[in-house]
């Protein structure tokens, strides 16, 4: 799979294809950046955790951070720097951020080509995060836990989400018993057994609904992810999304119209591999 080197420290705003599976290998900025996929599913992940956004979600990274990024089918990547002394959102933690549509054209707009230096890119920025301070916070993250044993756990659902075993099997397997799982859920990534499972199986349906694989149903989707049944899967996502699966595909998957994989569909393949590059 392609993996994207570094753009030099001072190139924090731009817009970028990504194709499916390519990475961007750790760095950090020494300003802010709102990193934003107008297509397909991109994962940042640190030491702290993952978090996931789709394209009705912006992911926010503070100055400093050490990160890596990895898209999710087809991607159009947009990301924003931000000055150091500006920090409209407050955090010191990466953050995953509810996008609508005007932060998403402003986000859009500011990142494409143009210089960043005139009275009207100046402007832009400013609402630009005048509406990032009015973004509410999502719950798209995943803790990286850090007792072996609940690494263990967490590393056995990674693997299968559908599995079905309920804690106390799961504990069984990592030798701690489920009290002690429970606790340490809570204690560590700030969150249930369940709620944890949950946000792994939406994080796994999310990069799913990016492929173009006629297999993969909704249906398909929900019991791979490990959902009793349909039913069950698209009421989790829209309490969380706002919309169903089936919506989400149509409007962001890889065939969507204007999509980027749409566009280049009919286009032969490039022998080249992309450029190394820096995000």
């Amino acid at each position: 799979m392609p993996v994207f080197r570094h753009h030099p420290p001072h190139v924090t705003t731009i817009t970028r294809f990504l194709p499916q599976g390519t990475q961007v290998t750790a760095h950090h900025h020494d300003v802010h950046q709102i990193v934003y996929a107008g297509r397909g599913v991109l994962t940042v992940t640190t030491d702290a955790g993952s978090w996931v956004a789709p394209a009705t979600r912006a992911i926010w990274i503070p100055a400093g951070t050490v990160h890596e990024h990895r898209a999710h089918g087809d991607t159009d990547l947009h990301t924003v720097g931000v000055p150091v002394d500006t920090n409209p959102l407050g955090l010191d933690r990466p953050a995953v951020l509810a996008v609508g549509p005007l932060l998403r054209e402003l986000i859009i707009a500011y990142s494409g080509p143009g210089s960043r230096r005139t009275a009207e890119a100046r402007r832009l920025l400013a609402v630009l995060l005048d509406q990032l301070r009015h973004a509410p916070l999502q719950a798209l993250h995943l803790p990286t836990p850090r007792d072996p044993r609940l690494a263990a756990v967490c590393a056995m659902l990674r693997a299968d989400p559908a599995d079905p075993r309920p804690l106390a099997g799961l504990g069984a397997a990592a030798g701690a018993s489920e009290r002690t799982l429970a606790r340490l859920f809570r204690a560590e990534l700030g969150m249930t057994f369940p709620q944890w499972r949950t946000q792994l199986r939406l994080h796994h349906a999310l990069v799913l609904l990016t492929r173009d694989d006629p297999a993969l149903s909704v249906t398909a989707i929900a019991h791979r992810c490990g959902w009793a049944s349909a039913s069950a899967f698209i009421d989790a996502f829209r309490r969380s999304f706002g919309h169903t699966p089936g919506a989400h595909r149509d409007l962001y998957g890889a065939t969507a119209p204007g999509t980027a994989a749409a566009r280049t569909r009919s286009r032969p393949p490039r022998s080249a591999s992309p450029s190394a590059t820096r995000s």
